[in-house]
């Protein structure tokens, strides 16, 4: 397949090049977009066979529900068998933004969009390009992040083109993206609001509009037969090629035992992630700082493009510091440890 890569400066000069786009999405195309939280692959979320093109490029598993993406609230309703109060609460607070929902789903939604589940996941971006496209194509795209499956998620067009290139029709690039951490997902299909992803809306945020709500228990595991109701759920995902093992504690013996462990290499190349703060105290290893603990967010935009750059680098092992900042340190640490398999290292 022959990809097309389209540069948007501007969404209001460029119309034409987004109309085109989303031509090539109601045609049952595949187009990856930026939105603010990561680079989407969309298709037509209302058609079985876009769906099923999307799992075929990303090399996705069919049970992995796809997030609908919409521009208007009127695009919930159609899509939604039923809508819970708190949904439009939710959306009045949060839209557009990074927090999708999930609701039980109408019939004109195939199962192949939602993974075989009878709910819909949903939500509407707050980027001026992905709304564009969204409206160019007919309201409704499917679209998980635009990576191979598994891989870390993209944050930059480049990240798209390394990993999708001749495997999709169009990449719209809109430059970096803001958040760089996938969208939090609340299910409201249930009695109480559980949250199966954390995101930029936190459980705080989300408390103080529609009251009580609840964290998901646990992930399912990869080798278990339940479908899992959102993405991120069951399947290893954000990973880089290399092992990579978390590290908590103090500063202090988070650096000793990281750099006990590095010395343990001689030729194989180590890859060290941690804070601008902290920097100054590895000697040894290939060494990225991800920002400063000072700036959650800018840690947040870096993991994913860090990730890829020690994969470039072919490193054998990678430590990480853990990063439990005050707004954004669930979200972050959820990702990383979903990264490392859940492998981490308690330094005393």
């Amino acid at each position: 397949m022959e990809t097309i890569l389209y540069k948007i400066t501007d969404v209001q000069t460029e119309k034409d090049k987004i109309r085109r786009a989303g031509g090539k999405i109601r045609q049952g195309g595949l187009v990856a977009f930026p939105t603010e939280t990561v680079y989407g692959l969309g298709a037509d979320a209302l058609r079985a066979e876009a769906a099923c093109a999307i799992y075929r490029a990303k090399g996705r598993p069919s049970d992995n529900p796809l997030i609908i993406h919409i521009a208007a609230w009127e695009a919930m309703e159609r899509i939604a068998l039923e809508l819970p109060d708190t949904a439009k609460k939710l959306a009045d607070a949060f839209w557009p933004g990074p927090l999708t929902m999930i609701v039980k789903k109408a019939a004109c939604v195939p199962d192949e969009t939602t993974g075989g589940l009878d709910t819909a996941a949903v939500r509407m971006p707050a980027h001026p390009l992905a709304l564009a496209l969204i409206e160019e194509a007919g309201g409704y795209i499917a679209a998980p992040s635009a990576n191979t499956s598994g891989r870390p998620s993209p944050t930059a067009a480049q990240h798209v083109i390394e990993d999708l290139w001749g495997k999709i029709d169009i990449i719209l690039d809109g430059g970096p993206v803001g958040i760089g951490l996938e969208s939090t997902i609340v299910d409201l299909s249930s009695d109480v609001p559980t949250i199966l992803r954390p995101g930029a809306v936190t459980p705080a945020m989300l408390e103080a509009v529609i009251g009580r709500i609840q964290m998901d228990k646990g992930l399912i595991a990869e080798d278990s037969g339940e479908k899992p109701k959102a993405p991120g759920m069951k399947y290893r995902h954000y990973a880089p090629k290399a092992s990579l093992i978390v590290v908590e504690g103090s500063k202090q013996a988070v650096a000793d035992e990281i750099n006990r462990r590095v010395c343990q290499y001689e030729k194989e190349k180590v890859g060290i992630i941690c804070s601008e703060e902290t920097a100054a105290q590895y000697p040894y290893g290939i060494v990225k700082t991800i920002g400063s603990t000072k700036d959650e967010t800018g840690i947040a935009r870096n993991l994913y493009g860090i990730l890829r750059e020690f994969d470039m680098l072919r490193v054998t092992c990678i430590y990480s510091e853990s990063f439990d900042t005050p707004v954004l340190g669930q979200a972050i640490m959820n990702r990383l440890l979903k990264a490392a398999g859940q492998k981490k290292i308690i330094a005393e």
